[in-house]
């Protein structure tokens, strides 16, 4: 067993695991992939398959099973590179997330240059579980992340929230995508508690330049409380089963009106001169609160009033019916001159 513990919850018995070469006889025919879409919350359109194996082999039912008894034989690597052919080759035309045991990433089968990885037409995921990034996180930091820039592949942590790590730890790996973990979605509509916690988790890596999928959604209830937590993507069985083909998708909710529609809407024609702000209603446009100016009360005449006797202006005469012109203004009277000055007596 290895020294790092791994997150794989084990239902049944190791002693049943087969012998010591029975992962590393396993090929391509003893493996079945099935896929499960992961959905655009919003718009209820396909954003990428996630790719699980399973084995035929009676000793393997289970996946825990298959990966507990490769990891004894350290045999990860060879079993990964075999689930990868297996994916690329059924699943060819649609982005995929494929995991990532954290064993391949010593055993190096991931950074050889003729991985399927390299040659997926579509877009690449490597997912990696929380804990594994937390106990291998030199190897992510150094190979996962080498093989994401080579291959044009991003980085996915999944069951984000399931306690096992140092939150700083986990975003210092930038990932692409965050899966947040099944414990945190079930029930999810019954738990308002639990509801904040998931608003605050999908704040944090929006901030930070991850988009966050939503998986173990089982309800429709389930389904409407993650998207009203701003969740961007959303898994489960309440939209598909993994299955191959991949399955068609059962989206439940109503779908929002894409962007592009606004985008491409013409801008209406501007009615008049548009003014800072409106004063009489004090409404502003750009946005800023402005003082309203009242406007001056004017009274109105009252018609049933008495007009007022308008008296006659100094200078106008009445002018007599047979006149054409209006009279001069009368000459005033000469003002007498003040006679000189009587001589002073010495």
């Amino acid at each position: 067993m290895s020294k790092h513990p791994l997150s794989w919850t084990l239902t049944g018995d190791l002693n049943q695991m087969g012998s010591a070469e029975g992962v590393r006889s396993i090929t391509g025919n003893d493996l079945n992939m099935v896929f499960q879409p992961i959905v655009d919350i919003v718009t209820g359109q396909l954003f990428a398959h996630e790719a699980l194996v399973r084995c035929r082999l009676p000793q393997y039912a289970s996946p825990a099973l298959l990966f507990l008894a490769a990891e004894k034989e350290q045999a990860c690597g060879h079993l990964g590179r075999i689930i990868r052919q297996q994916t690329f080759e059924r699943c060819q035309d649609t982005a995929l997330f494929v995991n990532v045991h954290p064993e391949e990433l010593s055993q190096r089968w991931l950074v050889r240059p003729d991985d399927p990885i390299f040659f997926h037409e579509r877009e690449v995921y490597l997912e990696i579980t929380e804990s594994a990034a937390f106990t291998h996180y030199d190897l992510c930091m150094s190979v996962l992340k080498d093989v994401c820039a080579r291959s044009g592949a991003h980085l996915v942590v999944d069951d984000y929230g399931a306690g096992h790590s140092n939150l700083a730890r986990i975003l210092d790996l930038n990932p692409k995508i965050v899966k947040l973990d099944g414990a945190l979605i079930r029930g999810i509509d019954k738990d308002s508690r639990r509801q904040l916690m998931v608003r605050h988790m999908v704040a944090l890596c929006t901030d930070l330049g991850a988009r966050v999928v939503a998986e173990c959604i089982e309800t429709v209830e389930e389904l409407k409380a993650v998207a009203d937590q701003g969740v961007h993507f959303a898994q489960g069985y309440v939209l598909a089963r993994p299955a191959f083909p991949p399955p068609a998708i059962h989206f439940p909710l109503a779908v929002a009106a894409p962007l592009s529609a606004s985008k491409n809407r013409p801008q209406p024609k501007p009615i008049g001169k548009m003014m800072a702000y409106d004063v009489s209603a004090g409404a502003p446009l750009d946005g800023k609160p402005r003082p309203t100016v009242p406007r001056p009360t004017v009274p109105r005449p009252n018609p049933a009033a008495p007009a007022a006797p308008v008296a006659p202006g100094p200078t106008t005469q009445p002018s007599t019916g047979n006149s054409k012109r209006p009279s001069k203004r009368p000459t005033p009277p000469a003002l007498p001159k003040r006679p000189p000055p009587l001589p002073r007596a010495r």
